[in-house]
């Protein structure tokens, strides 16, 4: 009698309908979570094999003596521990005051060049909001500099800055009389003044279609009702525009400082190898302390110290702005 009850009681919940939809229900909620990841893994593995992995190889070299004798097998360069960060940040020796005058410098051009890039951008997507004829042709010639290549448009720029036959010198010069005569753009401190010039011109369509895009998702409503409370334009964009901006605004200012302070494509076209000091950006000068020089330890060292950077800053501000956005929630 009792040997019978337990394998009846067995028996029973066998059959009942709930102990099979279990181990089902738990089956389907494991294919569930796991298909998204099964779907991100090949984007995945295309990360690590571009990103991480020549990442973590660089970081390898940052501690290694390799020069252009140990080039051809980098694995057997003699390790050098922290000797080449200690070069780099010693700013009494001539390589580390190199460094901290590029950094300074770059510094200097990207807060330049994202103020510029977001006030101009922003104040054409402001003008575009209204009805007007010919709206859609301006728009797609806004877009222009950010849709040609870097290289063919840095280019034209090389030939618009030549010093004899250049239009910037012919019309600020030939045409205006704004200079005594031609200047030197692309050496001297000039060339500072030019690279900016290049920076804003090829990278503020991207945040002119950034904020207008933007702009879509602001009620109209909110306007009128601010129309008739006699708000004016200048009231309209403090109260209204730029505080529903403000969720874009974070990400466009932040992909814009990435992306400026990173730029080697622009000063490379610009200038050559050899940027002048007053263009020294970061980008080229480890450039120029890698592949010039041939000390990759030490360039290796230096591009560690600017990921470093780089994620400093970008942590810091992603903590401010999410701050700030629940305070103002």
């Amino acid at each position: 009698m009792t040997a019978t009850a337990p394998a009846a009681e067995a028996t029973v919940r066998k059959s009942s309908p709930g102990a099979a939809r279990g181990p089902r229900r738990r089956t389907g909620r494991i294919r569930r979570i796991g298909l998204p990841y099964l779907l991100l893994l090949p984007a995945l593995l295309l990360e690590l094999l571009v990103h991480l992995v020549p990442m973590v190889i660089g970081i390898v070299m940052s501690f290694k003596e390799l020069t252009q004798f140990y080039i051809r097998d980098w694995g057997t360069a003699p390790w050098a521990g922290f000797d080449n960060y200690s070069v780099s940040v010693d700013f009494d020796a001539p390589v580390g005051k190199a460094l901290l005058h590029s950094f300074l410098v770059t510094v200097a051009f990207t807060l330049l060049s994202v103020g510029l890039c977001w006030l101009i951008g922003t104040a054409a997507a402001v003008f575009m909001q209204d009805t007007f004829r010919g709206r859609g042709l301006l728009r797609a010639l806004f877009l222009v500099p950010y849709a040609l290549p870097v290289y063919a448009a840095v280019i034209t720029w090389v030939f618009m800055f030549q010093h004899d036959n250049g239009l910037v010198n012919h019309v600020l010069h030939d045409q205006l009389g704004l200079t005594d005569k031609p200047s030197f753009w692309l050496i001297g401190d000039n060339s500072f003044i030019a690279l900016l010039t290049v920076s804003v011109w090829k990278g503020w369509p991207f945040a002119f279609l950034i904020v207008m895009a933007g702009l879509q998702n602001i009620p109209r409503e909110l306007y009128e009702a601010a129309a008739l409370d006699g708000a004016g334009m200048i009231q309209q964009l403090r109260r209204i525009t730029l505080p529903s901006l403000r969720p874009v605004n974070q990400v466009l200012v932040l992909v814009l400082f990435l992306w400026t302070f990173n730029d080697f494509n622009t000063p490379y076209v610009l200038f050559g190898k050899s940027a002048p000091e007053a263009a020294d950006l970061i980008s080229v000068h480890i450039y120029q302390a890698s592949f010039v020089t041939w000390n990759f330890g030490t360039g290796s060292a230096m591009s560690v110290l600017l990921l470093l950077f780089l994620l400093v800053v970008t942590g810091v501000y992603l903590a401010l702005t999410s701050r700030g956005r629940r305070t103002a929630s």
